[in-house]
């Protein structure tokens, strides 16, 4: 969540302190200040700050380790022995500013890359014996690090033949069911080179972009460890990753407007974001690779080819009604060269919007309500806001004359926390929504003071385990005060901590040789829902519970590393007499017959179950009879669970009357409509929601 306040200057102080101690800097004492920067920051603002003692120094190595190579494929146990002198030394590099582990890391880790590169080039020059019974594990903390380089070169030729093994199966079933003429008329041996050539590439494209990480960008790795044990949602960003999370929360940015993917050595048109530059210029398209980006002020362009996605984004984006030149390559071969005027790119598909959906009764509209974040753009005067938003699709349905609405938070991982309280405000006259505590304060309980009820009909929140932060707050709040039937998974995410960001380049007088150095993001605060119990590792529990493929696997916050505890504090007291959920356990039993009688959700149950037997099954046969028969087995089980979701169970899914114009306007908007509105008819959560909504009706 994102927050701004007086609190910030505490930190400037720690920055001039520093500005005094470093009067030069180079590179490394750029990395010095930044880690010094970093520590001192997490001991002044962090919720629950750490000593920097030893057993700091082994909790950042054993999660560096994790982090560095959690597949196991790299390092071996004598590379981790020579790591081992440092595990109780990282605090005292820290304090210093010392970063011998991390380089140490590194060399180990680069001399690691051409050691696997060599041993899969070398397992991929010859054809593999698929006769031989032998089985490869795909769990890296199962395999654990290879004993020694001839234990790493062993792991890395089978690692080898069961990717080729997994391409040559797909070949010899094409061919067996006539599928493709490409396997047609070939042999064995000629599949199962192609085979082998398809692994070299993949390897050769995945080593390549190891290569071009920089310093920096495996820095953040480490910086992420160090960070990430205070707790998970504390994290170190670039200046580019703080871009892109600014994009995600506002929903704009400045630049042309387009999505870009990496190819090989080349830079890719994915996605041409409608409205924007590029979509209004005309010229450039999905698939056009991008060759060089010249910059109005420029006399010659830069030859992108080679470089990071990361530092492309950052040649094209750029300040609105500012020039950008690409040289572009056409599918057909041609090469041009495109200007665009660069401006605001709206994200629309990061925004509410509502459909009219048919209850289970006749006659009955129920209003449905989207919302994929609680984005906020802090930075524009204009700039769009979910609070806003939501009003104004409730005040749309409400013209529509609905008997009620369904507000979809799931996949909601939150945002804006000003945003969530007039949000929730828009259901109850005023009053409490949610207590925020900073550390070693007492709690201060944020309000919902606007008398207005936007909306006092039957109301229902869907959320899932992925629905977090925000989301979890509102649907929490509604639930105390009785407001709302919460449906979905067995509990959310279960984040209930606020974050603050934290510019370093503010915390450091001068320098400007050092800056950019990027941002912080520390959690500050631990929320509270008015009846004093947190929503942090437990989350929310739906009143209705239905099943998801997740049903028995533990996922959200209660299964990551250095998760914060679960506390609790005194309630508020809290009232509301706009309209109050009756006969909950009615309805509840009312959903959970259905339910029971569902052949879709019993259906979903048993691939839950499935899911979760599978995620211990991690070790596969290299022989290939054997792979075969237990991919068919495995396949014939998935089948059964195939186009669960296929079947049409909303047949009228409507669009407003106040919608219509701006999605027929335009082709691109038309089509994403009708996709989104073919997949609400098929959402059998949602289909039984509106059950769950016509009982609330009938039982009110």
């Amino acid at each position: 969540m994102k927050f701004k306040g007086p609190i910030f200057f505490s930190i400037l102080i720690i920055g001039f302190l520093l500005a005094a101690y470093y009067p030069k800097v180079d590179d490394a004492q750029k990395e010095a200040v930044l880690m010094q920067t970093i520590l001192n920051g997490f001991d002044q603002l962090h919720y629950r700050p750490k000593p920097i003692n030893d057993e700091f120094s082994q909790e950042v190595f054993n999660l560096y380790l994790d982090r560095l190579d959690g597949g196991r494929r790299f390092l071996t146990q004598e590379d981790i022995e020579q790591l081992q002198s440092y595990k109780l030394k990282l605090d005292d590099e820290a304090k210093a500013g010392n970063f011998g582990f991390f380089d140490r890391s590194m060399e180990l880790l680069d001399a690691a890359t051409k050691k696997a590169r060599a041993y899969y080039q070398e397992a991929l020059a010859r054809p593999f014996d698929y006769s031989v019974e032998e089985n490869f594990e795909l769990d890296g903390e199962k395999r654990g690090f290879a004993k020694d380089d001839a234990a790493l070169k062993e792991f890395w030729r089978k690692y080898a033949k069961y990717e080729s093994l997994q391409r040559l199966s797909e070949k010899l079933e094409e061919q067996r069911e006539g599928k493709g003429e490409e396997t047609e008329n070939k042999s064995f041996g000629e599949l199962e080179q192609e085979a082998r050539e398809s692994v070299l590439k993949f390897f050769d494209d995945w080593f390549g972009r190891m290569e071009k990480l920089k310093r920096e960008d495996r820095l953040s790795i480490y910086l992420n460890a160090i960070t990430q044990i205070f707790d998970p949602h504390s994290e170190y960003y670039q200046p580019i990753d703080k871009e892109n999370f600014d994009i995600r929360f506002s929903g704009r940015l400045e630049g042309i407007g387009a999505s870009l993917q990496t190819e090989g050595d080349y830079t890719k048109v994915a996605r041409i974001v409608v409205g924007g530059p590029a979509w209004k210029q005309k010229e450039l398209e999905e698939e056009d690779t991008i060759l060089k980006v010249k910059q109005e002020d420029e006399k010659d362009p830069v030859d992108i080819k080679g470089m990071q996605l990361n530092d492309v984004v950052q040649l094209i984006r750029g300040k609105k009604d500012t020039k950008v030149t690409l040289t572009i390559k056409k599918v057909d071969g041609s090469v041009k060269d495109i200007t665009i005027i660069r401006d605001v790119v709206i994200l629309e598909e990061q925004f509410a919007k509502s459909l009219i959906l048919e209850g289970a009764a006749p006659g009955e509209k129920v209003g449905y309500i989207y919302l994929p974040s609680f984005y906020a753009d802090f930075e524009d005067n204009n700039g769009r806001f979910c609070s806003k938003d939501v009003e104004n699709e409730i005040a749309k349905l409400q013209a529509e004359n609905v008997s009620g609405i369904i507000l979809d938070l799931r996949s909601n991982g939150g945002g804006s926390l000003r945003d969530v309280v007039k949000m929730t405000g828009f259901f109850i006259e005023n009053g409490p929504v949610v207590q925020v505590k900073s550390r070693d304060q007492a709690p201060e309980v944020l309000r919902d003071v606007d008398p207005r009820v936007q909306y006092g009909g039957p109301l229902v929140v869907m959320v899932n385990s992925y629905s977090a932060s925000a989301s979890e707050i509102l649907a929490a709040a509604l639930q105390d005060y009785g407001r709302a039937v919460v449906v979905g998974s067995t509990s959310t995410f279960g984040k209930g901590t606020v974050q603050r960001f934290v510019d370093l380049d503010r915390t450091i007088r001068g320098y400007n040789e050092l800056k950019p150095l990027g941002e912080i993001k520390l959690t500050t605060q631990k929320f509270y829902r008015v009846n004093g119990g947190s929503t942090q590792l437990k989350g929310v529990t739906p009143d209705i519970v239905l099943p998801d493929n997740f049903f028995y696997i533990k996922t959200g916050e209660r299964d990551r590393e250095y998760a914060m505890e679960w506390t609790e504090i005194e309630p508020v007291s809290f009232s509301q007499n706009v309209m109050k959920v009756k006969r909950l356990d009615a309805v509840k039993q009312r959903s959970q017959e259905r339910v029971a009688e569902n052949a879709a959700f019993q259906k979903i149950l048993e691939n839950a179950k499935r899911l979760e037997t599978q995620r211990e099954e991690s070790e596969y046969p290299l022989q290939l009879e054997a792979y075969e028969k237990l991919v068919a087995e495995e396949e014939a089980e998935a089948g059964r669970f195939d186009n669960m979701f296929e079947a049409v169970v909303n047949p009228n899914v409507a669009n407003l009357k106040a919608d219509l114009p701006a999605i027929e306007a335009d082709e691109s908007r038309k089509a994403r409509n009708e996709e989104w509105i073919k997949n609400i008819s098929k959402d059998v959560y949602l289909r039984e929601t509106l059950q769950i909504m016509h009982d609330l009706i009938a039982l009110q």
